[in-house]
Formats: C-alpha cells, sequence, structure tokens
C-alpha cells in the first residue's frame, strides 16, 4: 500500500477516543476510501482511527500509578465529572469479558469508560434521558463522529495504558500527519462512458425541452428544428450571463449575515460560511427593480431564452474546465473521495476538489444557492411578464401566479434555513466539477421554469375548485417536507432537545441515533416524499394537455430514487446492523405502503 505509514499487522500506539491516552493496537487494514485505519486493542475493541491519531511506539513509556493515588481517586480524562452513565452489557459477544485480566484491575476505571462506549441502549429510547448538557454533548459528538467508528469487541485480552512524555506530547498535537487522498474505485453513472454520455445528452435534452416548449403545437415525436448555431451564440447575452455571477459574487462577499462553520473536513478544519443569500436575493429584487424603473425590459428574458441558456451552458464548461485545472495543484486532503479516480473525464465530471475557494468564496457553496436559485425566480417573473403582453393580459393568469407563488416560496424557505444546507452531501461529499456546476447554473434555472415557459404559448385556464385543490397539495406537501427536515436538523443540532423527547431512536455504534417515529417513522426519506408532492403541485396547473409540464415530477422522481438507493448503500456501511434494525422498524422507503 503506496503512500500508507502503517501496514497490516503493525503494532503501533492508539488514541482512545475523547481522551489524550494511547493505547498499545494492532493494525488490521487500512481503507483508502475513507482514509481509516481500522485496529484493535488488546481486550478486542476494534476502532477505525485516523492516521492522526495513531503514533509509532518510540516515545512512549508504561503508564505507571503512584502508590500515594487510590484507584478510586483516578478518573478518564475524556469525562465530564458532572456526567453520568449507564452501563450495558448488550454490546459484548458471548465470551467477551469472561475473566479479568490483571492490566483490567489495575485500570478499573478505563475498563468503565471502555464499557460505556461500548454499550448501546435499548431499542426505541426517548431523547430526554440525555444527561449531557446539550453544549457538551455536541461537541463530544463532533469530536466523536469526526474521529472514530466504534465496533463490537470480538476477544478477550488485556489493554496496557501508555503515557506519552510531555514535551512530545505537544509535539504531536502541534504537528498533526498530512491527510493522503484516496482513490475513487467505486465510480457512479456508469464510469467512464456513462459521465460522458450525460455531458453530451443531458444539455441536450435541456435545450430540446426548451425548443418544444416554445412551440404552439407542443410534440414530443415531431420536434422542430434547432435554430441556427450562429444564432444560438450572442457575444452580449453572455456578457449577460457572466455579469450575473459576477453581480452575485459580490452580493455574497458582503459583510452581512452571521458567519457559521461547516462540516469538519478530514484534516480538522473547519470551513466558515457567511449566511446571507436571503439578503442577496432582497438586494437583487431592488435591483432589477431599479432596473425596470430605468427602461430596462425584463421580456428579453423570455425573447433570448435560449441563448441565455447556451451561453450559461458555455460559461458552466469554462468554470469546470477551471475548477479540474486548479485540482491539479490542490492539497491531498482538500481533494473530494468521489472524484479522485485518476481518470480526467470521470473526475472532470464528478469534480477533483472538494471546496473550492477564491478570496474565501467557496464556490461550490455560492453556486447551490445564489445564480441558479434566484435566476430561476428572475425568469419566472419575465415570463409572467411576457404572458401579460403576448395575451394582452392586464395581470398574469391564475395558473402562472400559482406557478410563481409555489417556486417563490420553496426558495424562500431555502434560504431561511441557508444553515442547512451545509450539511447537505453536495455540501459535505461531493467534489466541485461539470456535474454541480452544470447542475446548478444551467439544469436548475432553465428546467425548473419550464412550467412558467410552457403557459407563456399554452395557456391553461383554472376554475377556483382546481386553484382550491392545487394549492391545498402544496401546502400539503411543503408541511410534510418542512416538518421532516426541521426535526431531523434539530436532532442534529442538539439530540437532547426536550422538543424532539416524544421521538423514539435506535442507537448505532457510531454513537449517533436513528429516528423511527413522527414522520420518520413513516418512510425513511419523508422529506422527498413533501418534495414529490410539491412538484405534482406545480406541474398541475399546466393542466393535462401535454406532459412536457411534468418533466420536473419524472426527473425529481428519477433523482430522488437514485439518491435514496445511494443513501442506502452508505448507510448501511456505516450503521451496519443498526440499519438493519431500523429498516425492519420503517419499511417503506418514500412512498408509505408503495415504495
Amino acid at each position: 500500500m503506496p503512500g500508507i505509514r502503517f501496514q497490516s499487522g503493525d503494532m503501533v500506539m492508539g488514541r482512545w477516543p475523547g481522551s489524550s491516552l494511547f493505547y498499545e493496537v494492532k493494525v488490521l487494514s487500512y481503507d483508502a476510501k475513507i482514509q481509516l485505519y481500522t485496529v484493535i486493542y488488546k481486550d478486542g475493541t476494534e476502532l477505525e482511527l485516523r492516521e492522526a491519531d495513531m503514533k509509532k511506539p518510540t516515545g512512549f513509556k508504561p503508564s505507571r500509578r503512584s502508590r500515594s493515588r487510590s484507584p478510586s481517586r483516578r478518573r478518564s480524562r475524556s469525562r465530564s465529572p458532572a456526567r453520568t452513565t449507564r452501563r450495558s452489557s448488550s454490546r459484548t459477544t458471548s465470551g467477551t469479558f469472561a475473566t479479568e485480566t490483571p492490566a483490567a484491575r489495575k485500570e478499573p476505571k478505563m475498563k468503565e469508560v471502555l464499557e460505556i462506549r461500548l454499550s448501546p441502549v435499548p431499542d426505541h429510547v426517548s431523547n430526554h434521558v440525555y444527561l449531557q448538557k446539550p453544549a457538551e454533548a455536541e461537541q463530544e459528538n463532533k469530536v466523536l463522529e469526526s474521529r472514530y467508528n466504534l465496533r463490537r469487541r470480538k476477544d478477550d485480552g488485556d489493554a496496557k495504558p501508555a503515557e506519552q512524555t510531555e514535551d512530545k506530547e505537544k509535539e504531536a498535537e502541534q504537528k498533526p500527519a498530512a491527510a493522503t487522498a484516496s482513490i475513487t474505485t467505486d465510480l457512479e453513472f456508469g464510469g467512464r462512458l456513462g459521465v460522458s454520455c450525460m455531458m453530451l445528452f443531458l444539455p441536450v435534452a435541456v435545450l430540446g425541452l426548451m425548443v418544444v416548449c416554445s412551440q404552439e403545437d407542443a410534440s414530443l415525436m415531431s420536434p422542430p428544428p434547432l435554430p441556427a448555431l450562429d444564432s444560438l451564440l450572442d457575444p452580449h447575452v453572455f456578457g449577460m450571463v457572466v455579469l450575473w455571477f459576477l453581480f452575485q459574487a459580490l452580493l455574497y462577499v458582503l459583510p452581512v449575515g452571521k458567519v457559521v462553520e461547516g462540516i469538519p473536513l478530514k484534516n480538522g478544519e473547519w470551513l466558515k460560511y457567511r449566511m446571507n443569500t436571503l439578503h442577496a436575493f432582497v438586494l437583487t429584487v431592488a435591483a432589477l427593480g431599479a432596473a425596470v424603473h430605468q427602461g430596462v425590459d425584463l421580456r428579453y428574458i423570455h425573447s433570448h431564452f435560449l441563448q441565455l441558456a447556451v451561453s450559461s451552458l458555455l460559461f458552466s464548461v469554462l468554470l469546470s474546465v477551471y475548477l479540474y485545472v486548479r485540482s491539479r495543484w490542490a492539497p491531498q486532503d482538500q481533494l473530494a473521495p468521489g472524484g479522485n479516480s485518476g481518470s480526467v473525464i470521470y473526475d472532470f465530471f464528478m469534480g477533483n476538489e472538494l471546496n473550492p475557494r477564491i478570496k474565501g468564496i467557496d464556490l461550490k457553496y455560492f453556486c447551490e444557492l445564489r445564480p441558479g436559485l434566484i435566476g430561476w425566480l428572475v425568469i419566472n417573473a419575465a415570463m409572467a411578464l411576457a404572458e401579460m403582453k403576448l395575451h394582452s393580459l392586464d395581470y398574469p393568469s391564475p395558473a402562472m401566479i400559482l406557478v410563481n407563488c409555489f417556486h417563490l416560496f420553496y426558495v424562500l424557505d431555502a434560504y431561511w434555513h441557508e444553515e442547512a444546507v451545509l450539511g447537505y452531501m453536495d455540501v459535505t461529499h461531493a467534489g466541485f466539477g461539470f456535474m454541480l456546476v452544470f447542475g446548478d447554473l444551467m439544469w436548475v434555472p432553465f428546467t425548473f421554469s419550464l412550467q412558467s415557459y410552457y403557459l407563456v404559448h399554452h395557456p391553461n385556464h383554472l376554475s377556483l375548485p382546481w386553484i382550491v385543490g392545487i394549492v391545498t397539495l402544496n401546502v400539503i406537501g411543503f408541511c410534510i417536507f418542512r416538518k421532516a427536515n426541521s426535526q431531523k436538523n434539530a436532532f442534529r443540532r442538539n439530540p437532547s432537545d426536550p422538543t424532539l423527547s416524544h421521538l423514539k431512536t435506535i442507537p448505532t455504534a457510531t454513537g449517533k441515533s436513528l429516528l423511527v417515529s413522527g414522520l420518520w417513522g413513516l418512510v425513511r426519506h419523508p422529506n422527498y416524499l413533501g418534495d414529490l408532492i410539491m412538484a405534482l403541485a406545480w406541474s398541475l396547473p399546466c393542466g393535462f394537455t401535454h406532459i412536457l409540464p411534468y418533466f420536473y415530477v419524472i426527473y425529481l422522481t428519477t433523482l430522488l430514487v437514485h439518491r435514496e438507493a445511494r443513501d442506502e448503500a452508505q448507510c448501511r456501511r456505516k450503521y451496519g446492523s443498526a440499519w438493519d434494525d431500523y429498516c425492519r422498524e420503517v419499511r417503506y422507503r418514500i412512498i408509505p405502503r408503495v415504495y
């Protein structure tokens, strides 16, 4: 294993979770994908440790207890005196700790810590049983989750603690081991061939949908011919796309809004993000209002819709090329685990660098919420103005108003809960490459606005009962979506929150718990269910004369089913048997009694 500091079978010193104590461990294996070593202690405890928490035996000496100190006065540095503990033997397998070793008798307090760390609570535990203070519990969970993954004890044995000398310990703390990038071997989307086809097919699909939507007789069986290539590439339009991107970047760096820390990286670094997307949206609306007052016609977006899409595609390609080139000089610990295969095409598509930044601007986080989502709402407003002009209306049609309001409410909700985005898989795990750049800058604004674009050329009259029914459906979907996400985010921040005490959980060996009541006891992904219900409500105002307005429902269903399967595989690897228990408790994935 080139580049690996420790080999299988090596005897090294491993840090125990939450303390500064090191114990002699044996290296079992190394997982290059997650960059963790699997080690086993003398008492049979298996852990997954980072390389920074493993040291060579040199510089250590066996711990010795002073005769003047009784065992009862000694306690682990990893425990707070104010915290009580619960002990359970259900974690250990048959025969484990059948006899007490001499080392264990000498270290009774350490043995107690070991048993506490590896003992589960009974199934379906209410959250109000947590006895730690919220701040203490949250800090300890962050440390443990970012460093360790506990497993069951397998063999009996003795654990001999050792203490590093003071100088050596300080030196080790000041000089953490440099993390190495894991090589991506499990390729998604069909590997190199699959991502190559997607890079060609997806842009063509977007442009094709837009061309068909603009026709009076919209038909997928007989699509109209594409316009000439030279008419699609307009330097003036491309300049507008670039200026829009730069304008949003300028709003991003404004010193307004609170600054929060994201999920810790593998190298221990905590990236900071400024939460000012809602401010940027308000300033954008004010700027557009001032522009319209000065005579700027937003209907220009409708008349140059196809050119804007092509310019956004070109800008996405150029930005993706820049991101891939700069990733070649990025530090190893800043590369994405899913986009480091060594294949130019695959890494270009998936993204080689995890969090590329320019002068404090996190490009991935910026593109996730700013240019595309705000651009989507601006396009919707332009389509409403175009409908009024084309059909000589004094105000937009009820169908157009519903679509605009639904989309506006959805985006504003995302901005109001902006901090929750920092925990999304796209932000914490995925690299920033063509897939996300294209999705954020072209796919989202130009396919999510297809319903409003369709209504400009295919008006649909809605009766009052239809309006009431569609609004009710959207409200139901939004309530499910928001409540599920709020429960999940609140539980992640503080599992001992009194407002969540009625929820039941299943404990896992990682220290986290899985919700199995409320909406999360109905299906495994209730937030996906709410999203799908809202997607249907967004399409219904367009009527049933064509399938094109329902493209978003079809796309979102495909996306969420694929994402659910990917989440399922990752959770099974992470939680093991606890995930199997969870699946038996919550049988349905997204739709109750259906899927």
